[in-house]
């Protein structure tokens, strides 16, 4: 196939080490064929083909959100949407503007509420939800998708009661007379997600339409995704039909690792467009609910250590049957007592001559929010990636500061000295927690600023910053790697998949705090463009 398209007159950053820099990308079907200058790149091109003026725009390889909820995002499009509320009655209003259009009986569901916004940052409850919504049960998940937040007829339904106890990794909080608040966390959200119909396959489908869109609009070009079978079997239909517009790692919870076992499913398996991950595997809480397990107390709170979810024993089981059976790990860890936890359940493991033999693949720990010092070399030695979401360390910074202190917390998000170690950094969102816009990951990576500012021009903890190259490697070539596909996508190198995300702005030059008014020009995705700004001639 001759070369179909041509971009040229650009500033292409290529990720590439054999050639960093070039003016124009030769593309035939869904491959880079060749970067060069324009002259060359333009002599390629097929009767027919089309030659794009970039006029001087900046060009990386298509950005890949390694670390996302997408169908939870998708389908919170429509739901009841609490971000950004910051108080307790904003967000019960939002409620109660929902609940006056549904019918008596149907769900209320939604999510984004952050207790931490709120004065007094107590947890709310039942009855709050109960004086806005009497008719409906309600089910809204905080913005760390943690904890879950339910009334009174939604307790009901799920058959929850005083005398119902707290199930493993899980807690249902309760008042002084033991009755439950309406605050679930961790697995006790599942008692109530059990009785909830989920939503029909078409709905999911037509969600992710739209939602795909946006993501486009971003620059992303791929995800990697963190959900169940339903997200898999609606990925795999559009799939199928030519309407996926994304490519897709899915990880695979560890609720069925057995059945994956049972089928001889290996991660890698798919193809290029849709392919399996690691067995996503939970061994903490979260920062904002402060059920991240910790090594020492949280301050101000000298009993609370936080939530192992899947014990130490446990983990050490589940990672070892994954990996004899030829699939890699994902492992969910925030805190520095479940980082450690996780590192030395992986050390035991490769140490182990009955696994690694049958099993080579990519080992990850998702978010590593906060280590110990002594394990931040832990992760290379392992040939563990970090798989992480630069915008946390923005919005959480001043939880860490509150509920780690400062000493613990000059070792949160500690991405210069886990590169300075030598390990691998994908970078992702967490998306619905935040944003999926990779340049506001950018930004918070190599700023450790807020969009206002804060904390100040230096940035918080800015010994952790790391460049404008580093950040988008995390987006690019450390997607790639943490996906085990850094042949064939990551830099724009002839022979790789013809992914590009063209930029208003060169972020490798402007002032960082700039980056942020950068806008996405267009999306090129297997040599098409699914995104493309008029303005592009």
């Amino acid at each position: 196939m001759g070369v179909n398209l041509v971009l040229y007159n650009g500033n292409i950053y290529t990720m590439d080490e054999a050639r960093p820099r070039a003016q124009a990308v030769a593309i035939a079907g869904n491959r880079i064929v060749a970067v060069g200058t324009d002259e060359e790149m333009r002599a390629l091109l097929a009767p027919g083909g089309e030659a794009v003026d970039l006029r001087g725009r900046t060009v990386v390889p298509g950005l890949t959100d390694s670390h996302i909820h997408f169908v939870e995002y998708a389908l919170r499009l429509s739901r009841i949407d609490l971000a950004g509320a910051t108080s307790k009655a904003e967000a019960l209003r939002r409620v109660a503007e929902r609940a006056k259009r549904a019918r008596p009986g149907e769900w209320l569901l939604g999510g984004g509420w952050d207790r931490n916004l709120w004065e007094g940052t107590r947890f709310p409850t039942r009855w709050d939800l109960d004086a806005v919504a009497p008719a409906n049960p309600v089910a809204l998940d905080s913005k760390d998708v943690h904890v879950l937040w339910v009334n009174s007829l939604a307790l009901e339904l799920a058959g929850i009661s005083a005398h119902t106890p707290d199930p493993p990794g899980g807690e249902i909080e309760r008042d002084e007379a033991g009755e439950p608040t309406g605050i679930l966390k961790e697995r006790a959200k599942e008692l109530v997600a059990a009785v909830i119909e989920p939503p029909s396959l078409e709905a999911i489908e037509a969600a992710l339409k739209t939602a795909i869109e946006k993501a486009h609009r971003a620059g992303l070009v791929g995800i990697h995704d963190c959900e169940d079978e339903r997200a898999f079997a609606a990925f795999q239909e559009l799939l199928q039909r030519g309407e996926l517009g994304l490519r897709v790692l899915m990880h695979i919870p560890v609720e069925n690792l057995e059945a994956a076992i049972r089928l001889g499913l290996r991660t890698g398996f798919g193809n290029e467009m849709l392919r399996l991950g690691g067995v996503k595997i939970f061994a903490d809480g979260t920062l904002g609910s402060r059920t991240a397990a910790m090594l020492e107390p949280y301050e101000g709170e000298p009993e609370n250590r936080g939530l192992v979810v899947t014990p130490k024993e446990e983990l050490r089981e589940l990672v070892r049957r994954a990996k004899v059976a030829g699939l890699g790990v994902a492992i969910h860890a925030i805190g520095d007592r479940a980082n450690r936890d996780v590192l030395d359940v992986l050390e035991e493991i490769r140490r182990d001559p009955s696994v690694y033999p049958f099993s080579k693949s990519v080992d990850r720990i998702e978010h590593v929010q906060l280590l110990h010092p002594d394990d931040i070399p832990r992760l290379a030695q392992l040939g563990v990636i970090a798989s992480m979401q630069p915008i946390h360390c923005t919005s959480d910074m001043e939880m860490a500061r509150r509920h780690w202190g400062e000493r613990r917390s000059r070792w949160a998000y500690a991405w210069r000295s886990l590169l300075d170690a030598g390990t691998k950094l994908a970078f992702g969102s967490d998306c619905p927690v935040e944003t999926f816009d990779p340049l506001a990951g950018i930004h918070a990576a190599v700023t450790r600023r807020r969009a206002d500012g804060s904390p100040g021009p230096e940035g918080w903890h800015p010994e952790e910053r790391i460049g404008v190259e580093e950040a988008v490697r995390a987006y690019t070539l450390g997607a790639a790697y943490a996906s085990g596909e850094e042949q064939i996508k990551g830099s724009i190198s002839p022979g790789k998949l013809a992914d590009l995300t063209v930029l208003s702005q060169d972020i490798f030059a402007i002032p960082p705090m700039a980056i942020l008014e950068t806008e996405v020009v267009a999306t090129v995705l297997d040599g098409r463009f699914v995104y493309r700004r008029a303005d592009l001639a």
